[in-house]
């Protein structure tokens, strides 16, 4: 996976954690004005439930594309794997040699 996706799919997993953020701050919201009466109140909660219901839906979209981005990329993985098994054999060796050599000064 290159270093643009992986940026990627972590902006897209904070965006995923921001928005179930915001949602569950509206629907606490929601509960605590449930006894509040008069036409402004009852005006937002049903702006609020709206708004609530769009963001769930655009959620939902949002991690079915995260969901597939990740598994293309671990496909593109396998896939370089696959094609290329001493080229990855060497590239996990040399990463294990290098976390041998920082963990073995400490």
């Amino acid at each position: 996976m290159s270093e643009s996706t992986t940026s990627n799919v972590t902006a897209q997993e904070k965006l995923v954690t921001d928005i179930r953020a915001v949602i569950s701050d509206a629907e606490e919201i929601l509960l605590a004005t449930a006894d509040q009466t008069g036409e402004k109140i009852a005006s937002l909660r049903a702006r609020i439930k709206e708004r609530v219901l769009d963001a769930r839906i655009r959620l939902d979209a949002a991690e079915e594309v995260l969901i597939e981005k990740t598994r293309a990329a671990a496909r593109a993985t396998d896939d370089y794997v696959h094609e290329n098994p001493w080229q990855a054999v060497g590239i996990g060796a040399g990463i294990g040699f290098l976390l041998g050599l920082v963990l073995g000064r400490r």
